[in-house]
């Protein structure tokens, strides 16, 4: 009777056996299975890719070596996507036998990965995964695992000594052309080296990446720069999206990936120098920021990806930390969006000095004293719309602006020349001044004209600092539903920033610009509401070529302001908008159509509730709305039909 020590032993023995005479099989048949393999990839290739997968020759070399020359891969009807002369590697036996595919060494020579888009298709598309474009909504992803087992495919691919010479990439996207050559990659002893030749249709480059690589610990610190004078410019998507972008180094520092639990962490630190960028949706400028640092920590979750709070982002002079949280609940499929910047207490000058240059013009050269702080908080849960967080807070210290750049906000205090931009060319001078016939008070303008103008434009105008939250939330929900900017937020203090200040390009810059000065102008007390409203009126378009409520009060009516009725006031109120459509509302006749005037009584019947009219105010809205001025030359009149002119025969007949 054997012990149970002895039957331990003997299974021990057993299984050793059996291991030891399976590696023994596979290192007899290795090169006959290695053959099966390619087989089986190169049928796969042929029925699921519709491409032609070929290996010249292929076979083991030592105790775990692959050696793979000629390698090509053509798609049918295609261009060829992949041809490599020769690939020596090292693959470990023991992970390979858990079923990871983990690479030691990695020595390639002569080839070429291309990417080809021309009028035939594009030669990469039976690759790209399938199941892409299915809806996923309804499908659980444990987003940590997920993110874990991609890492960890992706480092073990990564051999811990490798050497790449005369390798390419070379892209044709319907005759834009871009090459990058890697004449020599070198990874040994965990320092990675390599320059890249960089040929594009406009210019030629050689950049350098340089550093520390150690993918089996899963940590990393390379640097990216260009080895020759002058930024890196960044290829093709300057010819593709017209947008050029250029820095002098990037730095790429990992240094932790880890699971803990349920969540992967991944922390590290990022930084760019001179970082460029030019586009005509961004500024008219070139966009330059000079240092910017990311010391990060992201977490996947079961359900959520978040950068934590932990994390800090440096601008220059200006340091905060970010929160970005996303999360989508497996209970009732819910998306929670979150979002939280943090700017603790600073100095205003080193926060003007941070901002990028180009992004900011109307700011440089402008000087604070004092100091403040910032905090956004941003919530917006899918399945309860209505229920957006949209918090910002602003506290300062003895801010004061004692010099200002381009933009000098005490204009607005005294006379000044205003001249309208539209499509980049500036319009005529007006002056905002007594001197100007047309110039109007503020107290000499309409009431009714003022209270319409504040309804339908901007109803707490009085009691706001430039901006409205509830607007702001409004407009988020909005834009996020439709998935586009369909809805704007803009108060009178933005709009006047806008006209007076401003451009009317449709950039990020001009929009960041107003909602800076916006708050400067509001928070400061540098302008009353009064003066601001009074410059406001006197201002804005009020048609074609028609500038300021004086012009505007002959151009239609052919009288001042002061005397404008409660229908004329709203009618002009209704314009501001769109003041040279003005001419739609009219039919044949020049006469208000219907829609326009239910508008118009919807907005009366507003005043009334809100208490800005008097009862007896309202039986005004019976009265027509006639346009005697100029304006009634840009209506489409037609002439009257001839049922009307027959009754007008007949009622001259009978003497009615």
């Amino acid at each position: 009777m054997k012990t149970k020590k002895q039957k331990v032993v003997l299974a021990i023995t057993i299984i050793a056996t059996l291991l030891v005479l399976a590696i023994g099989l596979f290192f007899i048949f290795r090169n006959s299975l290695l053959q099966k393999a390619i087989t089986k990839v190169s049928a796969k290739m042929e029925t699921e890719y519709d491409s032609k997968f070929s290996i010249k020759s292929a076979s083991f070399e030592g105790f775990s070596g692959i050696a793979l020359e000629n390698i090509l891969i053509v798609p049918k009807n295609a261009d060829t996507l992949l041809k490599v002369q020769s690939v020596k590697t090292n693959v470990s036996f023991w992970k390979l036998l858990t079923g990871d595919v983990q690479l030691g060494t990695l020595y390639v020579k002569n080839g070429f990965v291309q990417l080809v888009k021309n009028e035939k298709g594009r030669n990469f598309d039976a690759f790209l995964k399938k199941d892409t474009l299915q809806d996923t909504t309804n499908v659980d992803v444990n987003y940590a695992q997920k993110a874990y087992r991609m890492l960890n495919q992706a480092l073990n691919l990564v051999p811990t000594d490798m050497d790449l010479e005369n390798v390419s990439l070379k892209m044709d996207d319907m005759g834009r052309k871009v090459k990058l050559d890697l004449k020599k990659l070198r990874l040994v002893d965990k320092e990675l080296e390599t320059s890249i030749g960089v040929t594009a249709d406009n210019f030629k480059q050689t950049w350098k990446i340089k550093g520390f690589a150690d993918p089996r610990n899963k940590k990393t610190d390379l640097r990216f720069f260009n080895a020759d004078t002058g930024k890196i410019q960044i290829p093709y998507i300057d010819e593709r999206y017209n947008l050029k972008a250029g820095f002098d180094s990037i730095r790429l520092n990992i240094k932790n990936i880890e699971m803990d639990g349920n969540e992967l962490h991944i922390d590290g630190t990022s930084s760019l120098a001179n970082f460029t960028v030019n586009h005509p949706k961004i500024s008219t400028k070139d966009v330059v920021i000079k240092k910017a640092n990311f010391d990060y920590n992201f977490v996947f979750g079961e359900d959520f990806i978040a950068i934590d709070s932990s994390s800090t982002v440096t601008l220059n002079k200006m340091k905060f930390s970010p929160y970005v949280f996303y999360q989508k609940t497996k209970e009732d499929k819910n998306q929670i969006y979150a979002l939280k910047v943090k700017i603790p207490k600073m100095k205003a000058q080193d926060f003007i000095v941070s901002l990028p240059e180009g992004l900011f013009t109307n700011f440089e050269g402008m000087e604070a004293e004092g100091n403040f702080s910032y905090n956004l908080e941003f919530l917006y849960n899918k399945n309860k719309p209505r229920e957006l967080v949209f918090d910002s807070n602003f506290k300062k210290e003895n801010l004061k602006i004692i010099k200002y750049g381009e933009a000098n906000l005490n204009k607005l205090n005294s006379s000044f020349t205003y001249r309208a931009i539209i499509n980049g060319i500036r319009q005529r001078a007006v002056e905002v001044s007594p001197s100007n016939s047309n110039f109007t008070p503020l107290g000499e303008i309409s009431p009714y004209l003022r209270k319409a103008v504040l309804t339908s434009e901007d109803p707490s105008f009085f009691s706001h600092r430039g901006f409205i939250n509830e607007a702001f939330k409004q407009s988020i929900i909005k834009n996020i539903k439709t998935k586009r900017f369909s809805r704007g937020a803009s108060t009178i203090s933005m709009q006047l920033i806008k006209n007076v200040f401003l451009t009317r390009e449709k950039t990020l810059s001009r929009k960041l610009e107003e909602i800076l000065l916006v708050y400067i102008l509001e928070n400061n007390r540098i302008s009353s509401k009064e003066r601001m409203l009074e410059v406001y009126f006197n201002i804005i378009e009020w048609g074609p070529n028609v500038y300021g409520i004086g012009e505007a009060s002959l151009f239609y009516f052919g009288k001042h302001p002061s005397h404008l009725t409660l229908n004329e006031s709203l009618f002009l109120a209704s314009i501001v908008p769109r003041p040279r459509s003005f001419a739609w509302q009219f039919d044949g006749q020049a006469r208000l159509k219907d829609t326009y005037i239910k508008r118009n009584h919807y907005i009366a019947d507003l005043m009334l509730r809100r208490g800005l009219l008097e009862a007896q105010d309202t039986l005004q809205k019976q009265f027509p709305v006639e346009i005697i001025g100029p304006a009634r030359s840009f209506i489409k009149l037609q002439p009257l039909d001839s049922l009307v002119l027959d009754k007008i025969e007949i009622d001259e007949e009978f003497d009615f």
